[in-house]
């Protein structure tokens, strides 16, 4: 009692002597006018205000050190200032004009930079622009984003492909924390709803600098909606309906922040039929998605900290063949049925120069597959309407009916915590030292196995430095990992790996940026690679495991040239990732249960490509936008012979129109055609794919209902109607087409 009364004590002394303030007032630089609702956000301290009408804001309770303020506003240039509390009390700010988007904080790099200050480049979208374009979920969505594709498997199953590596080659971090929810499979999707995540962040390459094992390909950062501003609250309804499932998606959110606390909550319901093709519905592709997210999180003076939970629940119907043609939404026989749970917390100590942030996550992750062995005899129309009823004892009348017993059935419990120590500046140096961990159990409970029983356990210790120059920036970095992976039936085996990091940023000349990095990843072989010795019927072959296999060790050059003024912007990314001991799967000539055996080997290969593209806003027609941008990747092995599952090269082209009227806000239309080329670069078991074109077009904006704000969003994908099979479909060896038209109409409403 001692103990927690002096703890009290302290906590209320530090409050006493800790209340700073920052007042200030933002102008336009060549007008002087003061800017109205300038959004003013410290994000170390995750505190925010908007300015008033007269461009003047206040912040309060701010305790003592160096911060980074961030000022942005539609038209201006974002601004980041670092600022000293409480030696600084009063700062006038002065913008620049801009038809450029505002640039956001980059969350999934250490150091906490707008993009255009990060030595690292990164892609971010937000999540209501990937909406607006029509995506139907998450995983189609992060596709608009250049060097970034999803293996898919139907409408509701796909994982992210990034330039080239996917599974767990490419990891994925959501609230802070790694998501583990057996990405080895390649028909095993994300689990996460796009309902409550701001913005995704792409990290393109290797990333196990800052994430240890897996971060090989690239890093795919979920970043949560912030809560409420202080002394604030807010509240809405939204709803989207899909023209080619007759689905829908609809959500309801509330959030609010008063004193110390806040908090905020979000449910959301997802339902849709087969997709349309011009010829024919897709068997099996409808899905179910439940999800709700909750957080909470508290700050006073030097310490904040928040808890954030999210339970996602999904049936997917698993397509194998074309057959039934209904609209109904039950999936048939065989499907998934998967339950996500994400608990995680995150932690921020303050101390004068310094900082303490500890993020911790507990993960819980159940899949279920049901396959049809049970129902032999019974119809796929019964299966529709009674699916429900089937999993139940008995039905309203007392009848007994077969429980669904999960032909497979694993539980993936996952800890993990990471925890970094910003040190204080000294002279040009930022330097952040970091420990990272994950015990992870593996337990099967269906009468099929696809990886034993496991328990693997990670550790890293890393370093990393920020170096400012005058004319150049820096930024390296060192890190030891070890997992270690002990299998039940007797399989212990310990993984080690150094990596490192190095960058540079400078400017060329007044408005071209050059940015060089350097870095090493690794990935150590997962359960399926060391263990697999049997049928998986998800691809229809029979896989050997190798207990033997090695770490895959890559080392990746990237160049990234960006010129930007007014009117233009043009950029220009290249790469070139060597992957040692590369591990795939290769045919062994045997056949076991009239099934094809593949082993898992090694080799080592290489990935090469790039991204260019070009945005105008031409003078004084800033309202007009042209955006253009080229994709191209191509991966081999040592022998020569093609990787699999490489994307094809892509060319998009946007024309959008944004503009204001009395009635309505942020308003904007936009017209859209991707061309996507022949891939015939394939490796020995994949068949070519040949290109098409998809027209997109749509219009939105907000304006006021009731007294409230409310948003509209009407788009149109494929537009055409076009009959076509993306590379990178798992239905592409039967032929099967992906998704033909879609209108998709969307509205939120701000309570």
């Amino acid at each position: 009692m001692r103990l927690l009364l002096n703890t009290l004590l302290l906590l209320a002394i530090t409050n006493v002597f800790a209340q700073n303030s920052l007042k200030g007032l933002v102008v336009d630089n060549k007008t002087n006018e003061s800017l109205a609702f300038t959004n003013i956000y410290l994000s170390d301290l995750e505190k925010g205000t908007v300015t008033d009408e007269t461009g003047n804001f206040n912040l309060d309770n701010l305790p003592s050190g160096n911060y980074k303020l961030v000022v942005s506003l539609l038209g201006y240039e974002t601004k980041s200032l670092n600022i000293n509390i409480p030696n600084l009390q009063y700062i006038e700010i002065r913008l620049e004009y801009s038809a450029i988007e505002m640039e956001d904080i980059i969350i999934s790099t250490p150091f906490h930079k707008l993009q255009s200050e990060n030595v690292m480049k990164v892609e971010r979208a937000s999540v209501e622009d990937l909406n607006a374009s029509g995506a139907v979920n998450l995983t189609e969505g992060i596709s608009n984003i250049a060097g970034v594709e999803s293996v898919t498997t139907g409408l509701s199953i796909g994982k992210p492909v990034i330039r080239g590596l996917s599974s767990n080659r490419v990891l994925v971090y959501t609230q802070g924390v790694r998501l583990e929810n057996q990405q080895f499979g390649s028909e095993h999707g994300l689990g996460v709803s796009s309902n409550g995540i701001e913005s995704v962040e792409v990290i393109k390459g290797p990333a196990s600098l800052l994430y240890g094992s897996d971060a090989l390909g690239g890093v795919l950062y979920l970043n949560p909606e912030k809560f409420a501003q202080e002394n604030t609250s807010s509240g809405d309804l939204s709803g989207n309906y899909y023209s080619n499932t007759q689905g829908f998606n609809t959500g309801a959110g509330y959030k609010a922040s008063e004193n110390n606390f806040k908090f905020l909550f979000r449910g959301s319901l997802t339902e849709h039929s087969d997709y349309d093709t011009k010829e024919y519905r897709v068997t099996n592709t409808r899905f179910r998605e439940q999800d709700f997210k909750a957080g909470i999180g508290y700050q006073v003076n030097t310490f904040k900290t928040e808890f954030r939970y999210n339970v996602n629940n999904s049936k997917l119907g698993i397509p194998e063949e074309i057959g039934v043609q209904s609209t109904l939404k039950a999936p048939l026989l065989p499907y998934q049925n998967i339950t996500n749970h994400v608990l995680s917390s995150k932690s921020t100590i303050f101390f004068n120069n310094s900082k303490l942030d500890i993020n911790l996550g507990y993960i819980y992750n159940d899949r279920k597959e049901f396959e049809d062995e049970h129902h032999h005899e019974e119809d796929e129309e019964a299966h529709e309407e009674e699916h429900e009823e089937e999993e139940h004892h008995e039905d309203e009348h007392g009848e007994e009916h077969e429980i669904l017993v999960p032909s497979l059935q694993m539980k993936l419990k996952t800890a993990n915590y990471d925890v970094k120590y910003t040190l204080p500046e000294l002279g040009k140096f930022e330097t952040i030292v970091g420990i990272q961990g994950m015990n992870q159990v593996n337990t099967n409970y269906g009468e099929e196995q696809l990886i034993p029983d496991a328990t693997t356990n990670d550790f890293g210790v890393m370093a990393t430095s920020h170096i400012h120059f005058e004319t150049i920036d820096i930024q390296l970095g060192v890190r030891y990992d070890n997992r270690n992976i002990n299998v039940v039936s007797g399989l212990n085996r310990d993984f080690n790996s150094f990596n490192g990091a190095l960058g540079f940023k400078t400017n060329l000349f007044e408005n071209l940026t050059a940015r060089v990095n350097f870095a090493s990843g690794f990935r150590a072989p997962n359960l399926a690679e060391l263990t697999s010795d049997g049928i998986h019927h998800g691809s229809n072959r029979y896989e050997v495991g190798n207990a033997n296999l090695n770490n895959e060790q890559n080392f990746q050059t990237d160049i990234a040239l960006e010129f930007k003024n007014e009117h233009v912007e043009f950029f220009v990314n290249g790469f070139y990732n060597k992957v040692n001991d590369y591990i795939y799967l290769s045919p062994n000539g045997n056949i076991v249960d009239n099934t094809p055996v593949f082993d898992y080997i090694q080799n080592d290969a290489r990935l090469y490509g790039g991204e260019v593209g070009v945005h105008i806003h031409p003078h004084p027609i800033h309202w007009l936008h042209i955006e253009s941008s080229f994709e191209t990747v191509t991966g081999k092995q040592a022998n020569d012979e093609y990787l699999p599952l490489i994307p094809a090269n892509s060319l998009s082209n946007v024309l959008r129109v944004e503009f204001e009227r009395p009635w309505l806000k942020k308003g904007y239309t936009f017209v859209k055609l991707v061309s996507t080329f022949n891939q015939n670069n394939v490796s020995t078991f994949e068949t070519s794919t040949d290109g098409y074109n998809l027209l997109s077009a749509g219009f939105g904006g907000s304006f006021n209902l009731f007294k409230n704000e409310a948003t509209l969003s009407i788009s149109g994908t494929n537009l055409t109607n076009k009959t076509y099979i993306n590379h990178l479909s798992r239905l592409k060896p039967d032929g099967i087409f992906n998704m033909g038209r879609n209108i998709n109409i969307g509205l939120k409403y701000q309570l």
